[in-house]
């Protein structure tokens, strides 16, 4: 892929802000002395195509550090590295990918590579919606609560898309049929499922319940049916 053009940016807003100019990154650290952005062609790719080393003097307001990718797509990937250390993940990404991630790797400090969870620039998902949902009253409420990755997980559930948000949304009228008035979701944020104890890993299971959350900010990808395009917000929503 050809190299892109960059700007200045501005510090608002944090992560990865699409617009038909390019993207606007910007991530806040205090104490970094230097800062890049990598730009990763696809969600597992090996290497990233472009480095940008971010300049302190033109790229830095307060303790933000910003920068603008001009024409740089939507649906793409990146990651930050901060005092040439490991790569990590924007905390303010909408969408992420765990594709080229390895936890064991992590842990065991392994050189070389870029084993690292990936922000993807998605072109909508405000951090603050506009205003407040209304929330009705809990007078006469039916409360369920429900693991969106195993309540339509068996095939008795009849879904298009086991396990995934769309098959909760499938079964929302089968769930207003059984009263339920409101449904309490256990964790939908992106978590890492290699969290696991070594004995439980050697067994080939996963972290299931969702308690190792990274990135409040972007849907649990393994229950998209698309992660890799970066549709997180709207298959949630």
């Amino acid at each position: 892929m050809k190299a892109y053009s960059t700007g200045s940016g501005t510090r608002f807003m944090p992560g990865a802000s699409w617009a038909a100019r390019g993207v606007n990154f910007s991530v806040f650290s205090q104490k970094a002395n230097r800062v890049e952005l990598l730009l990763y062609e696809g969600a597992d790719s090996a290497e990233p195509f472009q480095i940008i080393v971010l300049d302190p003097e033109a790229k830095r307001s307060y303790f933000f550090w910003h920068v603008l990718v001009e024409g740089w797509p939507a649906g793409t990937c990146y990651a930050w590295r901060v005092d040439a250390g490991k790569e990590l993940v924007d905390p303010w990404a909408r969408a992420v990918t765990d594709a080229a991630w390895s936890r064991q790797q992590a842990i065991r400090g392994a050189e070389g590579g870029h084993n690292s969870i990936r922000g993807i620039v998605t072109t909508g998902g405000e951090l603050w919606p506009a205003k407040s949902p209304i929330i009705p009253g809990l007078e006469g409420a039916v409360i369920y609560e429900l693991h969106v990755g195993g309540f339509t997980r068996h095939p008795s559930s009849s879904v298009q898309h086991p396990g995934k948000f769309r098959g909760l949304i499938e079964k929302i009228p089968y769930l207003k049929e059984l009263g339920i008035t409101h449904v309490e979701l256990l964790p939908v944020m992106a978590f890492d499922d290699q969290d696991v104890p070594p004995s439980v890993a050697a067994r080939g299971l996963r972290n299931y319940w969702g308690y190792s959350p990274h990135s409040f900010y972007s849907p649990h990808p393994h229950y998209c049916v698309a992660p890799e395009q970066g549709t997180h917000q709207n298959e949630f929503s």
